[in-house]
């Protein structure tokens, strides 16, 4: 058991730092001026392709080596569960499609009239935005949080996809304040990152 969390952590971690680098804005400033615009259009397909395909070994790890169940649910336990998983899902699904899913998965970027010179939108913010600002994340927990049966490696799992996603939206956000400015912070400080809070600000009361 032990062999397979260190082998599962350190799957994850590399895979995890890997994907936060060429995710850095500064790297793909660097990468656009050297390959130029033809090939910086095909740079988050790319990614998104790489970043699965790179995650293979960490399912693999997760799955074949030994586990053990700390928990087995039963029938009514199992089906909440799942019902939170659903929820997870649909929350995802979401979150994604209120994001623009064409820049999202990098197919917008091979249009011919795609600019990658103009100037960003005005944040618009609405509906799962205004709760936190991550929600693609805090529904992911729902998924990995709540798999039936509880085993040491989806603990594992579910930890490490837990600290990824507090330490990979902060990295991920020093992108989003070059791109947005002042604008992303008045964002950032009335609008939680992973976990709901009540009583805060909508969206329409921060932003100008």
């Amino acid at each position: 058991m032990i062999q397979s969390f260190f082998i599962i952590t350190l799957s994850f971690v590399l895979w995890a730092v890997i994907h936060s680098w060429l995710a850095d804005f500064r790297l793909k400033a660097r990468f656009r001026q050297r390959w130029g615009d033809a090939l910086f259009r095909w740079y988050r397909l790319g990614y998104n392709f790489f970043a699965a395909l790179s995650f293979v070994p960490v399912y693999l790890a997760y799955s074949l080596l030994p586990d053990k169940v700390l928990w087995q649910p039963g029938p009514l336990a199992t089906w909440l569960m799942l019902g939170i998983q659903a929820v997870g899902l649909v929350g995802l699904t979401v979150a994604v499609f209120a994001t623009d899913v064409g820049v999202y998965t990098g197919l917008a970027q091979l249009r011919p009239s795609y600019n990658p010179d103009a100037p960003p939108e005005p944040m618009r913010l609405s509906g799962l935005y205004c709760l936190v600002r991550h929600p693609i994340y805090f529904f992911s927990l729902f998924i990995v949080w709540f798999a039936a049966p509880v085993t040491v490696n989806r603990m594992v799992i579910a930890t490490l996809f837990t600290l990824y996603f507090y330490y990979g939206g902060k990295h991920e956000e020093l992108g989003l304040r070059e791109e947005f400015g002042v604008q992303y912070d008045r964002y950032r400080q009335h609008v939680p990152m992973l976990v709901p809070r009540p009583g805060r600000k909508r969206c329409p009361e921060v932003l100008p």
